[in-house]
């Protein structure tokens, strides 16, 4: 019975009987000799699928894919500039330091935006009150320090008039300004420094120094006690001046020794108060402090900022008036604050992530201001070296900036014209002016002599701009 079931199944699969048709189907056959008992033989039923022109096709097309960019030409996009912007990258924001995320604005900056305009703008004016606006404790209880009359609801601006200005004193952009308390030294692209009396309302030219610097002056520096003067060239050579106490005209009194090695060797410039001490920084980050009073006036310290040879531009720089710390802004927004006494760096500070052109200390040399190419004013606790809050207004880069003898307000000038005065108690703008749509370089307050304060402007208008604090008096 095997043999005959065997015989059947392979006469069934041969090659002839599947070819009849795409689809062979075998289906049972009951074998029964009449000899024998009946027996019932199935035999499973073979499909086989065989792959059409059309499904080989569609199967090609799904193998290859489609649109598919190699790593290798995104690279080469995103080097161009030519790639999508990945919204979920996380960069650092430029004004405050903090993460944020890319192309979004930041919820920090956003946040001190809104205060300042809730500060500035109240909802709620209220009239003809007294606001307080700090209080401190004593042994018989609470006393107000300071407080305005708010009676129509916009006493807290101040108002500045300009009280004088001298059209063309130079010949070209004044980069720098210096004041004594009886002058005001200006130095720009020109070799002439000019000396302006502040002591006549009409300010007029006192002395000029002629032939200063050959390819002129973009820094001009002075002590505090108004008896000393720096200036640097753009030639690379430093000047030094000290002010005759009879005649009250300033004379040449040398040069750095070995700073004149080549242009850029010598940038921005700082006095100590008392002027025997003069930093300067470099263009390699470098910042070096001179000994003035001595007679080779020689290199007493050198701060580094990076490797050798490898630093940030170094932009500004500035001497605490207590003789105890040097701060320099450079071109990589770095800020960096050294201990005059350990001759160490004390603090690296974040928080700007541009050029910084510009860095001073408060009077009390417990603040540090910087500020740049970012278009903000950072502050810094000396103490702890914390950045405590920025000043956000202008709308471009900040050249300059001058604290006021008491240290309560900020001057600041831009390159778009504008300067402004800053209330570091309530972190406000009170006074703005724009007088001009070109660049300020430079700013800077007057001695106080009377009741009123003066500060003093100039930049790419070629004139030197006086404003005096109106008082009502």
């Amino acid at each position: 019975m095997a043999a005959i079931a065997t015989s059947v199944v392979s006469r069934l699969s041969s090659p002839s009987v599947l070819a009849t048709s795409r689809w062979a189907t075998l289906y049972s056959r009951v074998v029964s000799p009449s000899f024998l008992p009946s027996l019932a033989i199935g035999i499973p039923g073979v499909s086989l699928n065989l792959p059409t022109l059309d499904d080989i096709w569609e199967s090609v097309l799904r193998a290859v894919p489609k649109n598919k960019v190699s790593h290798s030409r995104k690279r080469h996009r995103q080097m161009a500039g030519k790639a999508l912007k990945d919204v979920n990258n996380l960069c650092k924001c430029p004004g405050c330091g903090e993460t944020k995320r890319t192309h979004r604005l930041c919820q920090r900056c956003l946040e001190d935006m809104k205060r300042i305009w809730r500060e500035d703008y109240p909802t709620d004016k209220p009239t003809n009150t007294r606001r307080t606006l700090r209080t401190s404790q004593d042994g018989n209880g609470s006393r107000t320090l300071g407080n305005i009359q708010n009676a129509d609801g916009d006493s807290k601006s101040k108002q500045y008039l300009t009280t004088h200005t001298v059209d063309d004193a130079h010949i070209t952009d004044i980069f720098s300004l210096a004041t004594t308390p009886r002058a005001v030294l200006s130095a720009s692209g020109s070799s002439t420094l000019h000396v302006h009396d502040t002591t006549d309302p009409a300010f007029p030219l006192r002395q000029s120094l002629s032939d200063a610097h050959k390819l002129g002056c973009h820094h001009v520096c002075t002590s505090r006690n108004g008896k000393v003067a720096a200036s640097a060239g753009f030639g690379g050579e430093v000047k030094l001046w000290s002010l005759d106490q009879d005649t009250g005209d300033w004379r040449s009194d040398g040069e750095l020794a070995g700073s004149s090695a080549k242009p850029g060797e010598v940038w921005a410039l700082a006095l100590s108060e008392d002027g025997g001490y003069l930093a300067t920084t470099t263009n390699d980050g470098r910042i070096n402090v001179w000994d003035i009073r001595d007679e080779k006036k020689s290199k007493i310290q050198e701060y580094e900022t990076g490797s050798a040879g490898s630093g940030s531009f170094g932009m500004s720089v500035d001497l605490s008036r207590d003789g105890k710390y040097t701060a320099s802004g450079h071109q990589s927004g770095a800020v960096y604050i050294f201990n005059n006494d350990t001759g160490r760096i004390l603090y690296s500070l974040t928080g700007l992530a541009k050029p910084v052109r510009a860095v001073a200390f408060s009077p009390g040399s417990t603040r540090l201001a910087a500020a740049g190419d970012a278009g903000i004013i950072a502050l810094y606790d000396m103490k702890h070296g914390e950045h405590v809050g920025n000043l956000t207004g202008h709308s471009s880069w900040i050249t300059s900036l001058d604290w006021s003898d008491t240290g309560e307000f900020l001057l600041t000038g831009s390159m778009d014209g504008k300067v402004k005065v800053w209330s570091i108690e309530r972190s406000a703008c009170v006074a703005t002016h724009s007088e001009t749509d070109k660049a300020l370089w430079a700013v800077r307050w007057l001695p106080k002599t009377g009741k009123s304060e003066m500060f003093c402007t100039a930049g790419a208008h070629r004139s030197l701009s006086f404003y005096r604090e109106a008082t009502g008096g």
